[in-house]
């Protein structure tokens, strides 16, 4: 990695840092102790997640799950209810399993050692790092988007930071940087000025607290780093769904499997179908073959747009009318408005019930 490490007085870095994070460090729930669990909760919902969104889901989890026995008890029904809407869902289940494991391995306390934690589930090296050095105070790495944005434009770094050797190379010299300072606060303060103001677009440079210490401020190269590789475009998936109701004013969802794309969660049946008229038809033979359920689609009632990192679902939602669903099958059944509220749904079909809910208010 090409960096200019040896032209950074180490020093200064840390205590203007770490002077600058004391003063300015915002007040978040996660920060009121160093309890373990507490801040690998955050530091799990905090990936790829805005602070502002997670604050309130932070809130309710905790509330919810105090404890690693609390959590590791819970139905996964209830589980993927509070974090519905947070998206990358995996990172829940994984938690779930590994403080399962924390419960019946470790008797409920995290573990304080690399090797223990990192073999838990789910635990890369960012949590791993991030948990060590904010609970339990030992001098591990904690490197995040925003760390690597500091430091390429601290140490100069031209290496593309979206590949794994240039965050390990990270990894390698933030040791040297934190030298005898708590980890806890060492690491957060990086995260809290690449978040508050060494920011990805405009950096503000005259209220930065290591100016002089940035090698990429002295060279007027700021605004070009860090280097990252283009992402490519998300692919569009025009997808057909359906609200249908029977007698008693019921409507169906489906559970989708196991593995993949949104597992678990509940939905509307809904099929890819393409951008013509033409979707009415594939999804009254989609619900007649996968769920048993004869039924026509009506009108259009409403366009969902979701979007994923890698993937846009652009949904046409129709009403249906049943004509007939004495054995449905897969895993699908029909609910209440009442019910369908304790159940996890992804955002665009949330998006669905609650239009739902206003016909029925």
């Amino acid at each position: 990695m090409s960096y200019y490490h040896e032209g950074v007085d180490e020093n200064a870095f840390q205590d203007n840092l770490l002077a600058w994070y004391r003063e300015n460090q915002r007040e978040l729930p996660w920060r009121i102790n160093q309890d373990p669990y507490r801040v690998w909760v955050s530091e799990v919902m905090l990936q790829q997640t805005r602070v502002e969104t997670v604050i309130p889901y932070y809130e309710r989890f905790m509330e919810w799950f105090p404890t690693p026995e609390d959590f590791a008890k819970a139905e996964e029904e209830k589980v993927m209810k509070a974090w519905e809407g947070l998206g990358y869902y995996s990172r829940v289940r994984n938690l779930h399993t590994a403080v399962k494991e924390v419960v019946e391995s470790y008797g409920g306390k995290v573990p304080d050692n690399k090797k223990d934690f990192s073999s838990l589930k789910g635990v890369g090296p960012y949590t791993a790092g991030a948990v060590l050095s904010i609970a339990y105070e030992q001098p591990e790495p904690a490197v995040d988007g925003n760390v690597m944005r500091v430091l390429s434009r601290v140490l100069l770094v031209t290496d593309d930071i979206s590949k794994g050797k240039t965050r390990k190379q990270f990894e390698e010299v933030i040791p040297t940087l934190m030298g005898g300072t708590p980890p806890s606060e060492f690491n957060q303060a990086l995260m809290e000025l690449g978040a508050l103001v060494c920011t990805p677009k405009s950096p503000g440079c005259l209220l930065c607290p290591v100016q002089s210490q940035c090698e990429a401020r002295k060279q007027g190269v700021q605004q070009e780093l860090p280097v990252k590789g283009k992402k490519k475009a998300p692919a569009l998936k025009e997808m057909a769904a359906i609200i249908i109701k029977d007698s008693k004013g019921k409507f169906l969802i489906h559970q989708r499997g196991s593995k993949g794309l949104l597992a678990r969660l509940w939905e509307f049946p809904n099929t890819e179908a393409e951008a013509t008229s033409s979707q009415k038809v594939d999804l009254e033979t989609f619900l007649k073959e996968e769920y048993g359920v004869e039924a026509a689609a009506g009108d259009s009632v409403q366009n969902v747009q979701h979007v994923f990192s890698h993937l846009v679902w652009d949904i046409t939602v129709y009403e249906g009318t049943l004509k007939n669903a004495d054995e449905i099958k897969g895993n699908c059944k029909w609910v209440t408005m009442e019910e369908a509220r304790k159940l996890a749904f992804p955002v665009s079909h949330q998006k669905i019930l609650k239009t739902i809910e206003e016909e029925e208010a």
